[in-house]
């Protein structure tokens, strides 16, 4: 069982920045394909960004790719979630999940994620 711990929520202003992390338990961090999701209120959880093992693939929901940057850091056994431009849609709690089947290099798929975070609430006011 991995643990996962996000932290760096918050409020912002919109068109603001928030740089969200998710540090991992145990020695082998650098084996799972990692993912960010986010449930916003009233809302189903739905999928953010996702990372291979390596972090040189990734892969966005469209309406977040080009201002969040998906990147991981293997020897700190930390995942990031950089958000830029930040809009009041963004608002949600955001979870991290760590696929550690090894089935696949990037996954877009609550049911592809086997280990979840607790989550961090971002508010963006307009």
């Amino acid at each position: 069982q991995v643990q996962l711990v996000e932290s760096g929520g918050g409020w912002v202003q919109a068109g603001g920045s928030l740089r969200l992390s998710c540090a991992a338990s145990g020695p082998t961090f650098s084996s799972y394909t990692m993912g960010w999701f986010r449930q916003a209120p009233g809302k189903e959880r739905e999928f953010v960004a996702t990372i291979n093992r390596k972090g040189v693939s990734t892969y966005y929901l469209a309406s977040v790719k080009g201002r969040f940057t998906i990147s991981r850091d293997n020897g700190k056994n930390t995942m990031y979630l950089q958000m830029n431009s930040l809009q009041p849609e963004d608002t949600a709690v955001y979870y991290c999940a760590a696929h550690t089947k090894g089935l696949y290099e990037l996954a877009a798929r609550e049911s592809d994620y086997d280990n979840w975070g607790q989550g961090t609430q971002v508010t963006v006011s307009s």
